[in-house]
């Protein structure tokens, strides 16, 4: 790994956003890490930018300010990748999801990506690198009162597609579609329901759920050269749990 090789990771504070901070910076990439929150202790020799994405898509000025301080930045370095894995999940019956909800689940989840990628296209171009699109598993299989997250999850797995087409060899463009992740969100969750976990564990194939540290370790191999004939493909990291039939009666 040349010492002058930078990713830019978006969402860096979240679970599988730390994950991907480390195992970048581990295998020696220059890391530059976004969130709408502060910056955490551990992220020592890691460039931090606080970027609310929803900024970055409705005001074309704050987009082109922003993104313009990261180019700088990026001077003298290589942009390997592109991970946009910031999301926003919003559940609710289809009967309360508002116009609001819409317009901030789709600006972090699926316009941000884009607009990102679009900015960053000749850089990455220069470096025959990729973008890696965090999807979800609700992309393909989701459940009552997700209608927005998955929505936005489903588009953005599309658009992975899409741009492998479209920008053809110039970069690839990949997504990962993770099922449940031991996050400290997730495990929080389950706090005062230790039955639950355990049945969330035995749902899966594998018997249990994976960790943040899993995905990080696709998404370093999906964005590295030894990665270099896979192109608009989604990867399910779920433990088996999406090949999966559920039959209530048994």
């Amino acid at each position: 790994m040349e010492d002058r090789n930078a990713v830019i990771i978006t969402g860096a504070c979240g679970g599988i956003g730390r994950a991907l901070v480390h195992a970048y910076r581990e295998a020696g990439y220059y890391v530059l890490a976004t969130d709408s929150q502060e910056p955490l202790p551990e992220f020592s020799g890691v460039r931090f930018f606080k970027i609310d994405l929803r900024e970055t898509v409705n005001d074309v000025a704050f987009r082109e300010k922003c993104l313009a301080e990261l180019r700088t930045e990026l001077s003298g370095y290589q942009l390997i990748a592109l991970v946009n894995n910031a999301a926003e999940q919003i559940v609710k019956p289809i009967e309360q999801v508002t116009v609001e909800d819409w317009n901030s689940v789709l600006s972090v989840n699926l316009l941000a990506p884009f607009f990102w990628t679009q900015y960053f296209l000749d850089l990455l171009e220069v470096s025959s690198g990729s973008v890696l699109n965090i999807s979800s598993i609700h992309a393909r299989q989701t459940k009552k009162e997700f209608s927005v997250y998955a929505t936005s999850k489903a588009a953005l797995s599309g658009l992975t597609r899409l741009m492998s087409i479209e920008l053809g060899n110039r970069i690839r463009v990949n997504a990962i579609e993770p099922a449940a992740i031991s996050t400290q969100m997730l495990e929080a969750g389950f706090e005062n329901s230790p039955t639950e976990r355990k049945k969330l564990d035995a749902y899966h194939p594998t018997k249990r759920i994976g960790t943040t540290d899993e995905v990080a370790q696709v998404a370093l191999f999906i964005t590295s050269e030894k990665c270099g004939f896979l192109n608009g493909a989604s990867i399910a990291v779920d433990g088996g749990i999406g090949n999966l039939l559920h039959d209530p009666a048994n």
